[in-house]
């Protein structure tokens, strides 16, 4: 990053500056214990991000167990969530607004969310698998004459499993956290809030539990700004089609007066070329008022 020297780098710096955004979402962003790197990236972008928020994802995180069941310790799916090292794919969030104090549920486990339904797995097992493959986080942020909590976070891919279907629930589940902290099963639920992040879950096609998705859209507490509009794209797997898998969904109190699922800055080459300079994920903006 302070090199300036990668193409991917600099197309998805491109995009972001593009849109500009006040609060970003970052998903699959490396974690470092002292957040060299978050430091690093906001720096080369065109406006200041004073306030920057990351912490520990579940991802690489070693649970000490054979947790995919093939004789073998240590390896990335025995980890809390899939990752080679910890800190493998975390989040990170860029304000230029103040952040409160931060609820992270990212240690819950998910035998322990309501209505949740696990796969067959050993107790032992069960007692210490968290649920969120990465992060669920509420982070309050203090707008200039109104606050919100961002609830953020970045579900595992519904696929890489067998006939247990290990991912698809836990998929289904992370997703369903986000109705019961609204249902006030962790405490009171905030009255202004954006749910935002990698659902990693089409409502209409891909593969997962998509009722879940479509249902949980329809939640009478939150708004669809961009209903049906794709967010992703992988030109290797051309048979997926176009996917909608990340979304920004803001509370009812909120007005929205613009929204978009953005394509890489005119000067970049298209999401759909081979380069996949930006990646197979597009950059999904929400304008808000009162």
């Amino acid at each position: 990053m302070q090199k300036d020297n990668d193409d991917e780098i600099s197309a998805i710096v491109a995009v972001i500056n593009d849109a500009s955004p006040d609060v970003l979402l970052l998903t699959d962003f490396d974690y470092d214990l002292n957040g060299f790197a978050l430091k690093s990236f906001s720096q080369i972008l065109d406006g200041p991000y004073p306030y920057i928020y990351s912490a520990q994802p579940n991802a690489g995180v070693p649970t000490g167990l054979d947790i995919d069941g093939n004789g073998r310790l240590g390896e990335a799916r025995d980890a809390q969530g899939y990752g080679e090292f910890s800190g493998d794919g975390g989040m990170a969030i860029l304000s230029r607004f103040p952040f409160g104090d931060v609820t992270d549920l990212s240690d819950l486990l998910w035998q322990d969310v309501p209505g949740a339904v696990l796969p067959p797995m050993e107790p032992e097992a069960a007692a210490v698998q968290r649920l969120s493959s990465t992060n669920h986080w509420m982070v309050p942020i203090a707008l200039p004459n109104n606050d919100l909590h961002l609830m953020a976070y970045s579900a595992t891919p519904p696929v890489f499993d067998g006939p247990e279907d290990r991912n698809g629930l836990r998929n289904r589940d992370e997703l369903m956290l986000w109705t019961a902290v609204l249902d006030g099963a962790f405490g009171q639920a905030p009255d202004s809030f954006v749910i935002i992040g990698n659902a990693n879950l089409d409502p209409q096609a891909g593969d997962g539990m998509r009722v879940a998705m479509g249902e949980f859209l329809g939640d009478p507490r939150l708004q669809d700004p961009l209903p049906g509009i794709a967010t992703a794209y992988w030109p290797h797997l051309p048979e997926l089609g176009e996917l909608r898998v990340s979304y920004v969904l803001p509370s009812q109190d909120w007005v929205v007066t613009g929204a978009q699922v953005m394509r890489p800055a005119p000067e970049q080459p298209s999401q759909s070329d081979d380069s996949m300079a930006v990646g197979p994920h597009r950059l999904v903006w929400v304008d808000i008022s009162r």
